[in-house]
């Protein structure tokens, strides 16, 4: 969702300049800074920026610059001629009159200047929107472009984390045997091993097996690093479904780690899970 947007034009003598910038954010936070001239048309603006924007916290500014010829700012002659004559007849009367700039204190009085509040010309504003869809078409050139780059990360990663549960399977046949040897050395502390009940051992070394059984999760996982492929391929914004399977395969890496039982295999975990952090981390800057 991060990106920067700007484009400047000329209308009407004036120098018009857009800037938009976007940053990460569950909803668009749109924040607007222009001319009070321009202030009736900013829900028709807000509108523009989030429909070609849709999600972020967006900074939009335009600035605009006067020529001489524009410029709304002007002196109340009359009321300046009137200043300056009352003055002068009280400088007068006081004997100060040339002792004072009256010319200077003058300027500093109420409403010497005066501005004359411009209507909009609404001519003049569709020619600033085609500005301000430029810069909006700007910004998301460099979002596509963002989004390229992170395309190739996110890919890289959830392969990562497929590489990694392939070579869970080298362990299994390993934790079986551990736990085999495991049970057969405490029964054999703790009754002897000549009176070992095979049967009841056998039922004890299903109920282990079953209970470290990680076939499932590594299905789930599968099935969810796939699904996250497939969302990241479609022409949608998908960033909050993606946040969503992000948390599904989050949960079945914490399974496998609790049943792992294993050094070798938490080794894994861990390295999944912070492939999966660096996931997490870049799904927030998707729509």
């Amino acid at each position: 969702m991060t990106g920067f947007g700007k484009a400047t034009g000329e209308v009407n003598l004036k120098k018009i300049t857009v800037e938009i910038k976007s940053l990460n954010s569950k909803q668009a936070d749109i924040f607007l800074r222009m001319p009070s001239l321009y202030k009736d048309k900013e829900l028709s603006l807000r509108s523009l920026i989030n429909q070609n924007l849709e999600r972020g916290k967006i900074d939009f500014n335009l600035y605009v610059e006067l020529s001489t010829e524009q410029s709304s700012l002007n002196i109340n002659v009359d009321l300046f001629k009137k200043y300056y004559a009352d003055l002068s007849a009280i400088a007068a009367d006081l004997g100060e009159k040339n002792k004072v700039d009256l010319i200077s204190i003058i300027t500093k009085m109420p409403d010497i200047m005066k501005s004359e509040r411009m209507e909009l010309d609404e001519n003049e504003w569709l020619k600033i929107n085609e500005i301000i869809e430029d810069a909006l078409h700007h910004l998301n050139v460099f979002r596509t472009d963002e989004g390229k780059t992170l395309f190739d990360e996110l890919f890289l990663r959830i392969s990562n984390i497929e590489i990694l549960l392939k070579k869970v399977d080298q362990y299994e046949q390993v934790r079986i045997e551990t736990v085999k040897e495991r049970i057969l050395t405490n029964l054999a502390e703790t009754i002897g091993k000549d009176t070992i009940n095979k049967d009841r051992f056998e039922q004890e070394l299903i109920y282990y097996l079953e209970k470290y059984d990680v076939s499932e999760e590594k299905t789930r996982l599968n099935a969810h690093l796939n699904y996250f492929k497939e969302t990241m391929n479609s022409t949608q914004s998908e960033g909050k479904k993606l946040g969503f399977i992000t948390q599904e395969i989050g949960r079945e890496i914490n399974t496998l780690g609790s049943k792992a039982n294993h050094a070798d295999l938490q080794k894994i975990v861990v390295e999944m899970k912070d492939e999966l952090e660096k996931i997490k981390e870049q799904v927030l800057n998707i729509l």
